[in-house]
């Protein structure tokens, strides 16, 4: 049986924000912080092994996310598989942070997604879509607001 990896495949997001590696490091695995812009966590901790759970409804659906923590490189990388309950597929969400100076690219790579069922709740637009929204909306805005002033 020959294993295969299409990164093809793969959906990935890259943004820099302005803001330092250890802040951003914190919003992605601080469960406080990720709560703020991420989903709403009962808990999460960047340990490997460790797993969490998650619902998001969109459209009428609910959808029951299944998680554990693969690999953690402090201030680097953290990975986690991603499935959904009572649904067959597994894939798996990696998150890595790359110093630019005062900046911090992140690259999200989500692998995998092409194993969940072939519907259009599942379509590889979707996952474009919402981590456009998540990465390149919610968490650069989250990273970035302590640089504005309030007013």
């Amino acid at each position: 049986m020959t294993m295969k990896t299409n990164l093809g495949e793969a959906v990935v997001i890259e943004r820099t924000f302005n803001a330092p590696i250890a802040k951003v490091w914190r919003a992605i695995t601080d469960v406080d912080q990720m709560r703020a812009w991420y989903f709403d966590l009962k808990e999460f901790k960047p340990e490997v092994g460790f797993e969490f759970e998650f619902s998001v409804e969109h459209e009428g659906m609910t959808y029951h996310h299944l998680c554990r923590v693969t690999e953690v490189v402090p201030q680097k990388k953290i990975a986690y598989t991603w499935r959904y309950k009572g649904e067959p597929g597994d894939s798996l969400v990696t998150l890595e942070l790359f110093a630019e100076d005062d900046n911090t690219r992140v690259k999200l790579t989500h692998t995998g997604i092409e194993t969940f069922p072939k519907t259009p709740a599942y379509a590889r637009k979707n996952f474009e879509s919402g981590w456009t929204a998540i990465i390149g909306t919610e968490l650069k805005q989250f990273v970035e607001q302590s640089k504005k002033g309030k007013s």
